[in-house]
């Protein structure tokens, strides 16, 4: 089977898509698929092309056996919609126009979304192919977008939601990434065959990338600090203004260290606020590859998972959680709802905290820095529980049967 994945975000970019879909290809590969990955120079988050891709409008590459396709795409650091727009829009063409021509054959193309728009290059690739397709909703839009405050314009809420409903009846099958958004859809297009294809570990992987360097030490902290640890992307769904407010808190624990790691579009905000509020136990790092990542979080005490308290986020499942939960790192949980209810209440993987509510945060912390026997204990209860329900390898050859 040759099974084209469409997506605009791919190593070496870092973050969850980026690494759940390039394992996801590793294996479908592994299952005796012949995969190629249709996707965008990389540009994201810092929105910048690397000079590795300048001045080209398309390229091929070799990752791992998979026939990698990269086509041209507008990116700029300068925070707009419309250029926010203009560099969806940019791949939806270019990827169309890559597909035809340089992608060659495929029997089934699978498309992630968001960006939503990607959904109508898919359609027509699906068509002009002769192939089926999986439509891969990993946030539901633009649903998202709108109660976020990020789009706002009614003529182009309307368009989005015309052309998400035209890309799920066009496609063959559609999976999502909690059970959430798989209900959502099944709800509005009942005859439509979904999957619920939720991240995960992938534990091989993962120790591979433990080499036990001491990046607690070399950072200036002390070995009987407790650092409690958020890394990913700094933007508007997290509601990090929730940490730098829980920070402030707890100076008075001394031990306690915050470490927000990550780039993205509030970054520069928050660090004016933790100045305005002189949270001097915060510290900002610039985001890491993938590679290293996991070392950072080795050298870490608790994650801590937020989310802005919105009943869009009722569904959410953010990808980080599955590897600090590997790593035996309790979380503090700032989301209502499925995760809540896995890895909180079925798990006992840590403390749920009322997304938004910094006091909340920071008597969860309070309660570790008092309680740091159940550091451990928590930690361990959450590497027991993704180990035997969210295995990558399990969810990838689930998938692969439902799709056969």
């Amino acid at each position: 089977m040759k099974i084209l994945l469409l997506t605009q975000y791919f190593p070496p970019e870092t973050g969850a898509p980026q690494n759940r879909l390039y394992d996801l290809a590793l294996k479908l590969q592994e299952f005796g698929a012949s995969v190629s990955v249709l996707t965008a120079f990389p540009n994201y988050p810092q929105y910048r092309i690397p000079e590795a891709y300048s001045g080209k409008i398309y390229s091929r590459e070799n990752m791992e056996g998979l026939e990698v396709h990269r086509s041209w795409i507008y990116a700029s650091p300068q925070k707009s919609v419309i250029r926010r727009l203009l560099n969806y829009f940019s791949f939806t063409f270019s990827s169309f126009l890559a597909g035809c021509f340089k992608a060659g054959k495929a029997d089934l193309i699978i498309c992630e979304s968001p960006p939503l728009f990607l959904g109508f290059t898919a359609v027509l690739l699906k068509y002009i192919k002769g192939a089926r397709l999986v439509f891969n909703v990993s946030d539901l839009w633009p649903e998202s977008a709108v109660k976020l405050g990020i789009v706002t314009n009614p003529w182009l809420i309307r368009l989005s939601t015309w052309l998400e409903h035209w890309i799920y009846r066009h496609s063959d099958h559609i999976s999502g990434q909690t059970q959430g958004i798989v209900s959502d859809i099944q709800r509005r297009f009942p005859d439509k065959p979904v999957f619920w294809l939720p991240n995960g570990v992938d534990s091989e992987e993962i120790e591979t990338r433990i080499t036990g360097k001491d990046w607690r030490g070399s950072n200036g902290f002390h070995t009987d600090d407790i650092l409690v640890y958020f890394g990913g992307l700094l933007g508007y769904a997290q509601g990090l203004d929730t940490l730098v407010k829980a920070a402030k808190e707890v100076t008075d624990l001394h031990r306690v260290k915050i470490i927000i790691m990550g780039e993205g579009p509030e970054k520069e905000r928050l660090q004016a606020l933790k100045t305005a509020l002189q949270a001097d136990n915060l510290y900002f790092f610039p985001g890491v590859s993938k590679q290293e990542i996991i070392d950072v979080i080795w050298n870490m005490d608790i994650g801590i998972i937020p989310l802005k308290k919105l009943d869009l986020f009722k569904g959410a499942i953010p990808s980080k959680i599955f590897e600090i939960l590997y790593l035996k790192k309790p979380v503090l949980l700032g989301i209502e709802g499925e995760a809540k209810d896995l890895f909180i209440e079925e798990a006992g993987a840590g403390v749920a905290f009322e997304p938004e509510n910094h006091l909340e945060l920071a008597q969860g912390i309070r309660h570790y820095a008092t309680h740091p026997d159940e550091i451990k204990t928590h930690g361990q209860r959450g590497h027991d529980f993704v180990v035997q329900r969210f295995d990558r390898r399990h969810i990838a050859a689930a998938f692969w049967d439902w799709f056969q």
